[in-house]
């Protein structure tokens, strides 16, 4: 007679666990406390501000225009045959900085205008540096390759170079004196000497390298 009621008492006590676990199997989850709506409505908050800041530094630094005049901005390339160049160790040089992609149309036009540029004045001190924007190594070296390019040419990794010098695109090229300082003046079209920005033309390139090369 005593083990019915054992039984019976057993049965008793499991009866909630088993009601709650049958409004579990109905509702499709676990039951779980919620979060008041205020939490969450605030950390949306937090994520949307931080997105918009995000944007919003991005927007400024688009606007902001390339430089002109002035120090250079310090850098350092590592070109693609693995030699490290700084502008630090290159003053008393002239130099002219390119930026280019191997996508990008204009640059196609410049190409073979810098090359020839390169060739003619490098035994003057001239030097002719590459930086290569947003690309992949492979289609950057097919492009160096097509164009017969020697002077030296690397990635511009993670775009630090071309953020320092605030471009606003490729083609764009920079003139910096032997003294580090970027090339002051206007031309003839009141183009700043010391930027260009689109495919250079022979003659507006031959400009801004003689006035490198002056003493």
């Amino acid at each position: 007679m005593q083990t019915p009621v054992a039984s019976h008492q057993s049965s008793v006590s499991s009866e909630p666990s088993s009601v709650i676990s049958d409004q579990s199997l109905v509702s499709g989850r676990p039951s779980s406390p919620r979060r008041p709506p205020l939490v969450l409505f605030g950390s949306v908050l937090v994520i949307a501000f931080g997105l918009l800041g995000l944007f919003a530094f991005a927007w400024v630094q688009r606007q902001a225009p390339p430089l002109e005049a002035g120090m250079a901005p310090d850098w350092q390339l590592t070109t693609f045959e693995g030699e490290t160049i700084r502008l630090a160790d290159l003053k008393g040089k002239p130099v002219v900085l390119n930026f280019w992609a191997s996508w990008c149309l204009p640059c196609r036009e410049e190409a073979p205008v810098l090359q020839a540029t390169w060739e003619k004045y490098r035994a003057q001190g001239l030097m002719v540096i590459g930086v290569d924007y947003v690309d992949t190594e492979t289609a950057a070296k097919k492009y160096i390759e097509e164009f017969g390019i020697t002077y030296p040419n690397g990635p511009d990794v993670g775009t630090a170079i071309s953020a320092k010098f605030k471009i606003t695109g490729v083609p764009e090229t920079y003139f910096i004196t032997r003294e580090g300082k970027i090339l002051s003046g206007k031309d003839a079209n009141g183009r700043p000497l010391g930027n260009y920005i689109g495919a250079i033309s022979a003659q507006s390139l031959q400009e801004r390298v003689e006035r490198l090369l002056r003493p």
